[in-house]
């Protein structure tokens, strides 16, 4: 339109996004002139959804390199239990089935 700036017309080319943490995500698809948005459009925004833990990008729709409208969506899917530094579950403590059959509940016949 006539009436638009040069800032919202023309078609931009969508980035690769996915292995980036969304922050980062999102910066980079600023910069290439698009918005990430999150799958469900009538859902809380991307921003809402992530901003507990530092998740990674899974997906991206449409995929890198497409031509798009500037300013164009580009939705985003994430995993969190893979993303962010979690210390390891340690393992259970493993029974001892000589332990238990010895234990009587009484003391004095387990000191030998």
């Amino acid at each position: 339109m006539a009436g638009e700036s040069d800032a919202f017309q023309g078609e931009v080319v969508v980035p690769d996004v996915i292995g980036m943490l969304v922050d980062e995500a999102r910066s980079v698809a600023e910069a290439a002139g698009v918005v990430l948005a999150p799958p469900d459009a009538d859902g809380p925004p991307l921003s809402a959804l992530t901003w507990r833990l530092p998740v990674i990008v899974t997906s991206q729709d449409p995929p890198a390199g497409t031509s798009i409208r500037r300013h164009g969506s580009v939705v985003v899917t994430w995993d969190s239990r893979t993303s962010g530094v979690r210390e390891p579950r340690r393992p259970l403590p493993r029974s001892r089935p000589d332990v238990a059959e010895r234990d009587t509940g009484d003391d004095r016949l387990d000191r030998r």
